[in-house]
Protein backbone atom coordinates (compact mmCIF):
# COMPACT_ATOMS: atom_id res chain seq x y z
CA UNK A 1 0.00 0.00 0.00
CA UNK A 2 1.07 3.19 -1.04
CA UNK A 3 2.81 5.61 2.59
CA UNK A 4 -0.01 8.58 2.00
CA UNK A 5 -3.04 5.59 2.48
CA UNK A 6 -1.58 4.69 5.98
CA UNK A 7 -2.71 7.54 8.35
CA UNK A 8 -6.19 6.58 6.38
CA UNK A 9 -6.85 3.15 6.20
CA UNK A 10 -7.66 2.70 9.97
CA UNK A 11 -10.81 5.36 9.67
CA UNK A 12 -12.41 2.75 6.59
CA UNK A 13 -14.68 0.30 8.23
CA UNK A 14 -13.62 -3.57 8.65
CA UNK A 15 -15.65 -4.65 6.03
CA UNK A 16 -14.82 -1.92 3.04
CA UNK A 17 -11.03 -2.81 3.95
CA UNK A 18 -11.48 -6.01 3.53
CA UNK A 19 -13.28 -5.46 -0.34
CA UNK A 20 -10.36 -2.56 -1.01
CA UNK A 21 -7.73 -4.47 -0.14
CA UNK A 22 -6.79 -6.45 -2.97
CA UNK A 23 -6.87 -3.24 -5.16
CA UNK A 24 -5.38 0.02 -2.79
CA UNK A 25 -3.14 -2.64 -0.96
CA UNK A 26 -0.87 -2.71 -3.88
CA UNK A 27 1.95 0.17 -4.63
CA UNK A 28 1.32 0.28 -7.90
CA UNK A 29 -2.55 1.32 -7.10
CA UNK A 30 -3.60 4.08 -9.85
CA UNK A 31 -5.81 5.97 -7.81
CA UNK A 32 -9.06 4.79 -9.89
CA UNK A 33 -11.27 1.62 -9.87
CA UNK A 34 -12.73 -0.18 -12.89
CA UNK A 35 -16.75 -1.24 -12.81
CA UNK A 36 -15.66 -4.87 -12.40
CA UNK A 37 -13.70 -3.94 -9.21
CA UNK A 38 -16.29 -1.79 -8.42
CA UNK A 39 -19.02 -4.51 -8.40
CA UNK A 40 -16.45 -6.68 -6.26
CA UNK A 41 -16.27 -4.20 -3.59
CA UNK A 42 -19.71 -3.03 -3.91
CA UNK A 43 -20.72 -6.85 -2.95
CA UNK A 44 -18.64 -7.37 -0.20
CA UNK A 45 -19.30 -4.29 1.46
CA UNK A 46 -22.82 -4.42 0.78
CA UNK A 47 -22.65 -0.39 0.02
CA UNK A 48 -24.50 1.35 -3.26
CA UNK A 49 -22.83 3.30 -5.39
CA UNK A 50 -23.49 6.61 -3.36
CA UNK A 51 -22.38 5.21 -0.44
CA UNK A 52 -19.01 3.86 -1.65
CA UNK A 53 -17.95 6.82 -3.70
CA UNK A 54 -18.75 8.48 -0.03
CA UNK A 55 -16.39 6.54 1.98
CA UNK A 56 -13.71 6.73 -0.76
CA UNK A 57 -13.72 10.13 0.33
CA UNK A 58 -11.14 9.87 2.60
CA UNK A 59 -8.78 8.01 0.57
CA UNK A 60 -9.15 10.48 -1.94
CA UNK A 61 -8.41 13.23 0.19
CA UNK A 62 -4.97 11.45 1.25
CA UNK A 63 -3.66 12.30 -2.33
CA UNK A 64 -3.65 16.21 -1.56
CA UNK A 65 -0.60 17.86 -1.94
CA UNK A 66 -1.24 21.49 0.05
CA UNK A 67 1.44 22.43 1.84
CA UNK A 68 0.24 26.46 1.98
CA UNK A 69 -3.38 25.68 2.94
CA UNK A 70 -2.55 22.44 4.70
CA UNK A 71 -6.79 21.93 3.68
CA UNK A 72 -6.80 18.78 1.81
CA UNK A 73 -9.70 17.96 -0.23
CA UNK A 74 -10.50 14.80 -2.17
CA UNK A 75 -12.86 14.21 -5.03
CA UNK A 76 -13.97 10.77 -6.70
CA UNK A 77 -15.92 11.26 -10.76
CA UNK A 78 -18.14 8.37 -11.75
CA UNK A 79 -17.94 8.17 -15.04
CA UNK A 80 -20.43 6.77 -17.92
CA UNK A 81 -18.07 3.14 -17.88
CA UNK A 82 -18.87 2.84 -14.32
CA UNK A 83 -15.60 3.76 -13.44
CA UNK A 84 -13.98 5.66 -10.48
CA UNK A 85 -11.52 8.44 -10.92
CA UNK A 86 -9.82 9.87 -7.96
CA UNK A 87 -8.79 13.40 -7.27
CA UNK A 88 -7.11 15.96 -4.87
CA UNK A 89 -6.07 19.45 -4.88
CA UNK A 90 -2.77 20.87 -5.52
CA UNK A 91 -0.49 23.21 -4.30
CA UNK A 92 2.77 24.34 -5.63
CA UNK A 93 5.16 26.28 -3.76
CA UNK A 94 7.15 29.14 -4.89
CA UNK A 95 4.71 30.18 -7.82
CA UNK A 96 2.05 31.67 -7.72
CA UNK A 97 -1.75 30.74 -6.14
CA UNK A 98 -3.34 30.70 -9.92
CA UNK A 99 -1.07 27.64 -10.61
CA UNK A 100 -3.01 25.49 -7.95
CA UNK A 101 -5.33 22.47 -8.89
CA UNK A 102 -8.56 21.84 -6.78
CA UNK A 103 -9.98 18.54 -6.30
CA UNK A 104 -12.87 18.60 -8.78
CA UNK A 105 -10.49 19.57 -11.69
CA UNK A 106 -8.45 16.43 -10.17
CA UNK A 107 -10.91 14.16 -10.73
CA UNK A 108 -11.85 15.46 -14.04
CA UNK A 109 -8.96 15.67 -15.30
CA UNK A 110 -7.57 11.86 -14.21
CA UNK A 111 -11.01 10.61 -15.73
CA UNK A 112 -10.23 12.61 -19.36
CA UNK A 113 -6.77 11.40 -19.87
CA UNK A 114 -7.50 7.50 -18.81
CA UNK A 115 -10.00 8.31 -21.78
CA UNK A 116 -13.03 8.30 -19.91
CA UNK A 117 -15.93 9.52 -22.74
CA UNK A 118 -18.59 11.57 -20.00
CA UNK A 119 -19.14 11.64 -16.14
CA UNK A 120 -21.85 10.70 -14.46
CA UNK A 121 -21.39 12.30 -11.05
CA UNK A 122 -18.83 13.43 -8.94
CA UNK A 123 -18.32 13.42 -4.91
CA UNK A 124 -16.39 15.63 -3.16
CA UNK A 125 -16.06 16.31 0.64
CA UNK A 126 -16.29 20.30 0.64
CA UNK A 127 -18.69 22.06 -1.46
CA UNK A 128 -17.24 22.88 -4.71
CA UNK A 129 -16.30 26.78 -4.72
CA UNK A 130 -17.46 29.22 -7.53
CA UNK A 131 -14.06 28.39 -10.31
CA UNK A 132 -14.89 24.14 -9.71
CA UNK A 133 -18.06 24.99 -11.02
CA UNK A 134 -17.88 26.84 -13.79
CA UNK A 135 -14.72 24.21 -14.75
CA UNK A 136 -17.66 21.51 -14.60
CA UNK A 137 -19.58 23.41 -16.75
CA UNK A 138 -17.66 22.75 -20.13
CA UNK A 139 -17.98 19.20 -19.45
CA UNK A 140 -20.41 17.19 -21.97
CA UNK A 141 -22.31 16.06 -19.08
CA UNK A 142 -23.74 19.88 -18.94
CA UNK A 143 -25.78 20.65 -16.00
CA UNK A 144 -27.28 17.56 -14.94
CA UNK A 145 -23.90 16.02 -13.71
CA UNK A 146 -24.91 14.73 -10.59
CA UNK A 147 -23.13 16.33 -7.25
CA UNK A 148 -22.48 14.62 -4.36
CA UNK A 149 -21.40 16.06 -0.83
CA UNK A 150 -21.59 13.90 2.53
CA UNK A 151 -24.39 14.64 4.51
CA UNK A 152 -26.39 16.49 2.13
CA UNK A 153 -29.34 15.66 -0.75
CA UNK A 154 -28.11 14.85 -4.14
CA UNK A 155 -27.89 17.73 -6.31
CA UNK A 156 -27.46 18.78 -9.94
CA UNK A 157 -24.38 21.33 -11.59
CA UNK A 158 -27.52 23.33 -12.11
CA UNK A 159 -28.47 23.71 -8.73
CA UNK A 160 -25.08 24.62 -7.51
CA UNK A 161 -24.44 26.88 -10.63
CA UNK A 162 -28.29 28.61 -11.59
CA UNK A 163 -28.22 31.06 -14.89
CA UNK A 164 -24.95 29.13 -16.02
CA UNK A 165 -22.40 30.81 -18.70
CA UNK A 166 -21.02 28.14 -20.89
CA UNK A 167 -19.62 26.57 -24.16
CA UNK A 168 -23.43 27.09 -25.31
CA UNK A 169 -23.04 30.81 -24.90
CA UNK A 170 -20.27 31.40 -27.38
CA UNK A 171 -20.53 28.43 -30.37
CA UNK A 172 -20.68 25.23 -31.35
CA UNK A 173 -17.82 23.31 -30.49
CA UNK A 174 -16.72 19.98 -28.87
CA UNK A 175 -16.83 19.57 -25.00
CA UNK A 176 -15.02 18.71 -22.33
CA UNK A 177 -14.45 14.31 -22.36
CA UNK A 178 -15.75 14.37 -26.13
CA UNK A 179 -12.77 12.58 -28.33
CA UNK A 180 -10.82 14.49 -30.61
CA UNK A 181 -7.64 14.30 -32.64
CA UNK A 182 -6.55 17.46 -34.06
CA UNK A 183 -4.31 15.70 -36.62
CA UNK A 184 -0.47 18.22 -35.52
CA UNK A 185 2.37 16.64 -36.82
CA UNK A 186 5.97 16.76 -36.33
CA UNK A 187 9.23 14.89 -37.88
CA UNK A 188 9.98 13.25 -34.38
CA UNK A 189 11.81 10.02 -32.94
CA UNK A 190 12.08 11.41 -29.87
CA UNK A 191 9.68 9.32 -27.96
CA UNK A 192 8.50 12.20 -25.20
CA UNK A 193 8.20 15.25 -27.96
CA UNK A 194 5.92 12.27 -29.86
CA UNK A 195 4.20 11.81 -26.60
CA UNK A 196 3.60 15.67 -25.79
CA UNK A 197 2.17 15.63 -29.26
CA UNK A 198 -0.32 12.86 -28.57
CA UNK A 199 -1.69 15.31 -25.97
CA UNK A 200 -2.02 18.50 -27.54
CA UNK A 201 -3.83 16.68 -30.60
CA UNK A 202 -6.01 15.73 -27.85
CA UNK A 203 -6.67 18.80 -26.04
CA UNK A 204 -9.38 21.05 -25.83
CA UNK A 205 -9.01 24.57 -27.17
CA UNK A 206 -12.06 25.47 -28.96
CA UNK A 207 -12.38 29.27 -28.06
CA UNK A 208 -8.32 30.50 -28.79
CA UNK A 209 -7.22 27.05 -30.82
CA UNK A 210 -4.28 27.41 -29.22
CA UNK A 211 -3.82 23.57 -28.48
CA UNK A 212 -0.85 22.11 -26.30
CA UNK A 213 0.29 19.06 -24.50
CA UNK A 214 2.95 18.18 -22.21
CA UNK A 215 5.44 15.14 -21.14
CA UNK A 216 7.15 14.83 -18.46
CA UNK A 217 9.79 12.08 -17.69
CA UNK A 218 10.83 11.12 -14.60
CA UNK A 219 13.73 9.41 -12.64
CA UNK A 220 11.77 6.35 -12.50
CA UNK A 221 11.63 6.49 -16.41
CA UNK A 222 7.90 6.93 -16.63
CA UNK A 223 6.00 9.27 -18.53
CA UNK A 224 3.43 11.02 -17.53
CA UNK A 225 1.16 13.57 -20.24
CA UNK A 226 -1.24 16.28 -19.62
CA UNK A 227 -3.40 18.30 -22.03
CA UNK A 228 -5.13 21.71 -22.04
CA UNK A 229 -8.22 22.20 -20.93
CA UNK A 230 -9.82 25.37 -22.04
CA UNK A 231 -12.87 27.14 -20.29
CA UNK A 232 -15.73 28.82 -21.92
CA UNK A 233 -14.92 31.74 -18.83
CA UNK A 234 -11.32 31.33 -19.81
CA UNK A 235 -9.89 31.73 -16.17
CA UNK A 236 -10.90 28.40 -15.26
CA UNK A 237 -9.18 26.47 -18.25
CA UNK A 238 -6.49 24.45 -16.84
CA UNK A 239 -3.21 24.21 -18.12
CA UNK A 240 -1.19 21.25 -19.77
CA UNK A 241 1.31 21.02 -17.16
CA UNK A 242 -1.31 20.93 -14.19
CA UNK A 243 -3.18 17.78 -16.32
CA UNK A 244 0.38 15.94 -16.28
CA UNK A 245 1.19 16.45 -12.67
CA UNK A 246 -2.56 15.82 -11.36
CA UNK A 247 -1.60 12.23 -13.44
CA UNK A 248 1.32 11.91 -12.08
CA UNK A 249 0.39 12.30 -8.74
CA UNK A 250 -2.60 10.37 -8.85
CA UNK A 251 -0.34 7.43 -10.34
CA UNK A 252 1.77 7.39 -7.15
CA UNK A 253 4.33 9.86 -8.72
CA UNK A 254 6.75 12.35 -6.99
CA UNK A 255 6.16 15.86 -8.61
CA UNK A 256 9.60 17.01 -7.65
CA UNK A 257 11.48 14.38 -9.28
CA UNK A 258 10.85 14.95 -12.65
CA UNK A 259 14.20 14.89 -15.32
CA UNK A 260 12.70 15.90 -18.38
CA UNK A 261 9.46 17.93 -19.52
CA UNK A 262 8.77 18.82 -23.17
CA UNK A 263 5.94 20.98 -24.21
CA UNK A 264 4.17 21.08 -27.43
CA UNK A 265 1.81 23.45 -28.42
CA UNK A 266 1.41 25.84 -31.40
CA UNK A 267 2.94 28.96 -32.74
CA UNK A 268 0.87 30.64 -34.88
CA UNK A 269 -2.48 31.04 -32.25
CA UNK A 270 -3.33 33.71 -29.16
CA UNK A 271 -1.36 31.78 -26.19
CA UNK A 272 1.59 30.14 -24.82
CA UNK A 273 1.61 28.01 -22.15
CA UNK A 274 5.41 28.41 -22.31
CA UNK A 275 6.21 31.27 -19.27
CA UNK A 276 3.77 29.55 -16.44
CA UNK A 277 5.13 25.87 -17.41
CA UNK A 278 8.77 27.14 -17.35
CA UNK A 279 8.75 28.49 -13.95
CA UNK A 280 6.70 26.11 -12.23
CA UNK A 281 8.65 23.08 -13.32
CA UNK A 282 12.04 25.05 -12.20
CA UNK A 283 9.85 25.54 -8.76
CA UNK A 284 9.30 21.66 -8.98
CA UNK A 285 13.24 21.37 -9.72
CA UNK A 286 13.58 20.21 -13.20
CA UNK A 287 15.95 21.66 -15.50
CA UNK A 288 15.58 20.57 -18.55
CA UNK A 289 12.53 22.01 -20.19
CA UNK A 290 11.64 21.84 -23.91
CA UNK A 291 9.66 23.81 -26.08
CA UNK A 292 8.37 22.21 -29.98
CA UNK A 293 6.36 23.90 -31.71
CA UNK A 294 3.63 22.59 -34.56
Amino acid sequence: MQARFHAIWSEITPKLQKALLPYIGNDDFPAMLTAEQVESIKQISEFDDQALALALLPLAAACSLAPISHFYVGAIARGESGNLYFGANMEFTGVPLQQTVHAEQSAITHAWLRGEKKLVSIIINYSPCGHCRQFMNELNSGTQLEVYLPNRPRLTLADYLPEAFGPQDLTDTPLLLDPINHGYQLATSDELVQAALDAANRSHAPYSQSHSGIALLDEQGKIYTGRYAENAAFNPSLPPLQAALIFMNMAGGNCQSIKRAVLVESGSHHLSQWNATESTLTALGCTKVERHIF
